[in-house]
């Protein structure tokens, strides 16, 4: 085990787009004594390659990442990248989606904090990682990682029933998933009803489900959209 470092030595790098909890974080460690950055997030940027490009720069020694910065970038596509660079990853983030807490573990992170969390666990989270020492106990990682393999299997399977339909079921389930009824899709295309339903029948079939509410449901749960094979 490596001797702690000296607070003010120890740079931690906050990537946090609510700009009230990053500047509560932000203060809370000031106050502790540690070398503390923060990076803004752009607004219109659907690509984390610029954060992580300024991440770099700063050699962060530990890292407190939000996972959705902004109304576009995921920050569980940095943590492998912030990772690799020898930075302690610890994700702080409003979710309470266990399956995505696993892939932030999956990808490296050494700690997942919701923001509900006191902020003085966060602190300890900190001081514990200078120190060398586990900040999560194994059963716990094991079981959040076993959720996230669940989940992204499924994910697959689904997709994969997603490629089973023609290019006119994709169509029809494109215009399901925008809140068309059987009749509207019927009069834009030109055709009957009938043959919408049977068409419709065939999507259900395909996707294993029965109802048209669940066939939206898939497409939505794997971010499938009209133009996807």
């Amino acid at each position: 085990m490596s001797a702690p470092l000296p607070r003010s030595s120890l740079r931690i790098l906050i990537i946090e787009d609510h700009a009230l909890f990053a500047e509560s974080l932000d203060l809370a460690l000031s106050v502790e004594g540690y070398d503390v950055r923060r990076i803004s997030v752009p607004e219109n940027d659907s690509s984390p390659g610029p954060l992580l490009a300024q991440a770099t720069r700063l050699r962060p020694r530990i890292v407190l990442l939000d996972l959705d910065l902004g109304p576009h970038i995921d920050g569980a596509r940095m943590i492998a990248p912030l990772a690799r660079t020898g930075a302690q990853v610890v994700v702080v983030t409003a979710s309470r989606d266990r399956s995505r807490w696993g892939e932030c573990y999956f990808h490296g992170a050494r700690r997942v904090l919701t923001k509900s969390q006191p902020l003085q666990e966060i602190l300890s989270t900190v001081r514990r990682l200078n120190q060398g020492l586990s900040v999560l106990d194994r059963e716990t990682r094991e079981e959040l990682l076993a959720e996230f393999h669940r989940d992204r299997q499924e994910h697959h399977e689904m997709r994969d029933r997603l490629h089973r339909l023609t290019p006119r079921e994709r169509e029809v389930l494109g215009q399901l998933t925008e809140g068309h009824t059987v009749r509207d899709i019927a009069k834009a295309s030109v055709v009957s009803e009938a043959t919408v339903r049977t068409q419709v029948k065939s999507i259900l079939s395909k996707l294993e489900v029965s109802s048209q509410l669940a066939a939206v449901g898939i497409a939505h749960a794997v971010g499938w959209h009209q133009q996807d094979t």
